[in-house]
This record gives C-alpha cells, sequence and structure tokens, in this order.
C-alpha cells in the first residue's frame, strides 16, 4: 500500500487524485492533504478517509477550529505548513498539485525528505529545473509526471536508447481559442477564456491553454525532466487530445502515447510510481470511427510558446521571470483588469527589461520572483493606460 499526501487537494488536479484513490482504495492510504480555503471539501476528506492524520490550511484564524474540531489531527498552515506535510516520513509519495511559484518550496522540501513526488506543480521544474534535478541526484528521489503531455513521454521513453532519439513532441489541444484570429482574440471575455475545448480543469490552467502559455511551461518542463536540448523539443496541435505526445525515432519511426482526455488516467499511473496496474474503464472505443487531426503551430498568434523556448535556452533567471510575470497578467486578466491580449504583452515586457541573474538558491529563486512581480504589476498598469 502506497501511503501519500496530497497538496492541493480542493483543486481540479486534487480532486480527480482524490477520487483516483477512492476508486482503488486497497492500494492507497491517503495520510495528508492540503487545502487552502475550501472548509466544505476538507471537512468530506477528513469524514471519508480516517487515515487522514496530517492537514494543511490556509487561513491562520481558522487553525483553532479545525483543532478543536479534530483533535485526533495534527494541523500546519500556511506555506510552511505545506513543508511540513513534505518532511512526514510516513510518506511514500506526495503529489504536488498546487497551482504555480508556490507549488517551488514544497517540491524541494519533499525531495530533501527523500520522498518521491507525484508532480503536477510545473512551475518547480521551470523556475528551478537545473537547483531540482541537482537535488534529485543527492537524495535518490524520483519525480513521476502527472501532466499528460509528460506523462506519455515518460512512458514513451521507457526502454529506449537515448542516441536513438530524434525529438520528443508535444501536443497541444490549442485551448478554447484555436479557431480564432488575433483579430477576434482582441476583445474575448474571461467567460469565453474558460471554456476549453477537451478538458475540465482550473481557472488559471485553462487561460494558460488559450494563451499557449502552459504549453510553453511545459516545454521548459520537458527540457528538465527528460534532458532533451530545446532543439530536441517540439509541438504540435491536436485537436482531439487523444494522442498526449510522441517520440520520434532516427529512422523517422513515431512511438505515441494514446487514450481519451483524462486525467485520471496519468494521475493513475503518477501515483503507482509508474505501472499500468490498476483498472479504469475509460476506454478508447475503437469499435467506433474516430479520427486525429493534427496541425502545425501558429507562432505568430500564439507567441508567448515562442517566447519560452527563448526564455529556455536563455535559462538562469529567464524562466522565472516568465513564469511570474504570466502568473501576474492572468489573475489581472481573470479579475478584469487587463484584456486576454495584454497577458503575453505584459510577459515580453517583463523579459525584455530583464538582466540575467545568478538563481543558483531557492533564495535567489524566491527574490526575482518577488522583483518581477512588482515590475508585472506596473507593466499591467502601463499597458491600461496606454504607455505601452
Amino acid at each position: 500500500m502506497i501511503c501519500l499526501t496530497i497538496l492541493g487537494a480542493s483543486g481540479s488536479i486534487g480532486q480527480q487524485s482524490i477520487k483516483v484513490i477512492k476508486d482503488n482504495i486497497q492500494e492507497f492510504s491517503l495520510i495528508g492533504v492540503s487545502v487552502n480555503t475550501n472548509k466544505e471539501y476538507l471537512d468530506y476528506l477528513i469524514e471519508n478517509f480516517d487515515t487522514i492524520k496530517y492537514v494543511c490550511i490556509g487561513k491562520k484564524m481558522d487553525l483553532d477550529y479545525y483543532k478543536k474540531k479534530y483533535d485526533n489531527i495534527t494541523f500546519f498552515q500556511g506555506d510552511e505548513g505545506l513543508s511540513e506535510l513534505c518532511k512526514i516520513k510516513d510518506n511514500d509519495l506526495i503529489v504536488n498539485a498546487l497551482v504555480g511559484f508556490v507549488g517551488l518550496k514544497p517540491t524541494i522540501q519533499a525531495i530533501k525528505s527523500g520522498i518521491d513526488l507525484a508532480l503536477a506543480n510545473k512551475e518547480s521544474l521551470v523556475v528551478a529545473g537545473d537547483l531540482i534535478n541537482k537535488l534529485l541526484v543527492e537524495n535518490d528521489v524520483e519525480i513521476y509526471p502527472i501532466d499528460s503531455e509528460h506523462s506519455a513521454i515518460y512512458q514513451c521513453l521507457k526502454g529506449e536508447r537515448y542516441p536513438e532519439i530524434r525529438r520528443i513532441v508535444l501536443t497541444s489541444s490549442g485551448g478554447a481559442f484555436r479557431d480564432k484570429t488575433i483579430k477576434e482574440l482582441e476583445n474575448v471575455t474571461v467567460a469565453e477564456a474558460l471554456e476549453h475545448p477537451n478538458w475540465k480543469m482550473g481557472s488559471k490552467i485553462t487561460v494558460d491553454c488559450a494563451t499557449m502559455v502552459n504549453k510553453g511551461l511545459e516545454v521548459i518542463e520537458a527540457h528538465h525532466l527528460f534532458n532533451f536540448d530545446y532543439n530536441k523539443i517540439d509541438v504540435v496541435m491536436h485537436l482531439e487530445s487523444v494522442v498526449h505526445s510522441m517520440v520520434e525515432f532516427n529512422d523517422g519511426s513515431f512511438k505515441a502515447q494514446i487514450g481519451t482526455p483524462n486525467m485520471e488516467i496519468p494521475i493513475l499511473f503518477a501515483l503507482t510510481k509508474g505501472h499500468h496496474l490498476l483498472k479504469y474503464d475509460a476506454n478508447l472505443m475503437l469499435n467506433k470511427p474516430f479520427s486525429l487531426n493534427f496541425r502545425p503551430i501558429d507562432f505568430q498568434k500564439y507567441e508567448a510558446l515562442l517566447l519560452a523556448y527563448e526564455v529556455g535556452k536563455l535559462g538562469g533567471s529567464f524562466p522565472v521571470v516568465y513564469n511570474a510575470a504570466n502568473e501576474v497578467a492572468v489573475e489581472e486578466f481573470l479579475n478584469g483588469k487587463i484584456s486576454f491580449l495584454s497577458i503575453v504583452k505584459v510577459i515580453k515586457e517583463c523579459v525584455r527589461i530583464h538582466k540575467k541573474v545568478d538563481v543558483s538558491s531557492l533564495e535567489d529563486i524566491i527574490e526575482v520572483d518577488k522583483r518581477t512581480r512588482i515590475v508585472a504589476q506596473k507593466v499591467c498598469k502601463d499597458i491600461v493606460g496606454g504607455i505601452i
């Protein structure tokens, strides 16, 4: 039985992870969770999983309430509480389903604690890939990717020889606006941006899919996960989200991982530490006709993806800036402060004015992230004011 903790249990990936565990309860023991502000869902988890012994909540003001209500559980709070969950040696696996930069510290703490990771928090590798890879070797820890694309590449690379591989190919659905022109994107709404054609996800990642920033983050993540140069990582638009990603070999042959567009499948694969052991009933129906459609990426429309390649190659502090600027811009868009097209403008401007600095430590990365967020807020105001 695998004992595990889920960080971000009330989010989209977190709740789907809970369902996977519940459907395969004989294989997993859920001993810890973090839930930010969703009290109702936290009560549901505690009352339905009597194995939970450790909980992290978001607000300090709720701490006394929960300690009194569930006196058999150890409670933590805030960012430090997330790290404390990652120190618990009873864990065989930490599921990091947190969204954004907040997931970095827990990722590093889990690795330092010698605990394997099922990673959905792509931002950890984007902003600190070199540091994390160093720590993985030092602490003999494995990362099992949850993203469907990286799970697919992980599976396609099994048993293969790296010198025989020409490139890896990440697939992209194209998000909510894949069939719109750049001109048509000028006045799109938040509600429209959140209408993903294939996946049901949280608001931040859904907007990232529409701008293709999410794919940019995945390109940088793939570089660190699989040790491929950026010139060996390609992206292709695939409308159905059935081919989750591919590997091309030197002889021109391809190996692809194919399945229904359902995140519970890669979650299940990660939670079992890379095994196809458990039954899942969302099978691809091969007894019915279906098509697979692919398109090349329009880099003029999806500037954010092209920029991700550039910042990835520049390395150092640039991916930190790319990620931080995007997080600020997306939040401003979701709050109705800037337009959809302004998201990429903010990222481009923050990258343009940034001067590369050393980010060899966690403290360095946190400082660059902090400074970039201040700059990005100013850029958002300048865009609205017509200065940029």
